[in-house]
């Protein structure tokens, strides 16, 4: 099938981007790689009036540190992080996500900040990126506010962003003695996640500090297992605790019944995940030093 009649542009600025949304925002949609929109454009399942295209802005691109917070370009592509040597001494989740992500012509051409503003509930970074208490800066042409993650994902492809605003940076912050991974059931390689789970954790003598723990494909939306989380905090990692926070965080998917499994099927995954995952990431953490 082929797209509906759209018109184009590709402004020149991030300005002019802004400027573009705020006189046509609810008859526009942005395009970063391409790889999310489309797709659907292809499908029919969206029909905008506009497409602006803000793949080649400067700017909006790459990976720094300050030592306190990690700063993402949106338009950082996912290959960048696959192959950056930086991001997986940095954080060692995002590395480990990259690979995962779909094949290697989507990772050339798909960017972060475009996956994340997609907020497809299969989509791998909005679990990794609940997991970290990520937050997302966002601006229109009105100006700038940052969204916590835990605020951004709102619904299938909804989030808390405005029809004139655009995702341009991801900042994370770093967590002494911490380390994470992501976990992935897929039917081939390349294919959505049946079930996904991300997991992060920081070690305080010997005792688990913080801990995140993001879900795919088993909601309307990536999840964030706010109970699981908080019963790890201030506990030894025992295989005991370990066991009781995957278990709560199945409690927390919504998963439906499918061709790639039933919905006992998948809670069940997002146990034994979680549950491998914590050891993974603890084990980790445990490496790294204080």
């Amino acid at each position: 099938m082929f797209p509906a009649a759209f018109d184009y542009k590709a402004p020149a600025s991030l300005d002019e981007a802004l400027g573009i949304l705020a006189e046509r925002g609810d008859e526009a949609k942005v395009m970063a790689g391409g790889q999310s929109l489309i797709p659907l454009l292809k499908l029919r399942f969206a029909s905008p009036a506009l497409i602006v295209d803000i793949g080649r802005l400067p700017g909006l691109s790459g990976v720094t540190s300050d030592g306190d917070t990690i700063k993402v370009g949106a338009l950082t592509r996912h290959v960048e992080i696959e192959r950056s040597a930086e991001i997986r001494g940095l954080c060692p989740i995002l590395a480990a996500t990259a690979p995962q992500i779909s094949d290697p012509l989507v990772r050339n051409l798909g960017t972060i900040g475009g996956s994340i503003s997609h907020a497809d509930p299969s989509g791998d970074w909005g679990s990794v990126m609940l997991a970290l208490n990520a937050k997302f800066v966002v601006r229109s042409s009105k100006g700038e506010r940052t969204i916590a993650a835990a605020e951004f994902f709102q619904g299938p492809f909804t989030t808390a962003l405005a029809a004139d605003e655009v995702l341009i940076e991801i900042r994370i912050p770093v967590v002494a003695r911490s380390a994470g991974t992501y976990l992935k059931m897929e039917r081939k390689v390349g294919d959505f996640a049946t079930v996904g789970v991300a997991v992060q954790v920081s070690l305080s003598n010997g005792s688990i500090g913080k801990a995140g723990i993001g879900l795919t494909s088993v909601g309307p939306r990536n999840l964030k297992a706010t109970a699981a989380e908080e019963a790890l905090m201030g506990q030894a990692p025992s295989d005991e605790v370990i066991a009781a926070a995957a278990r709560l965080a199945a409690e927390v998917a919504e998963p439906k019944s499918d061709v790639r499994g039933s919905a006992a099927y998948k809670k069940d995954m997002v146990r034994v995940f979680v549950q491998r995952g914590l050891r993974a990431a603890i084990k980790q953490a445990q490496e790294v030093r204080a």
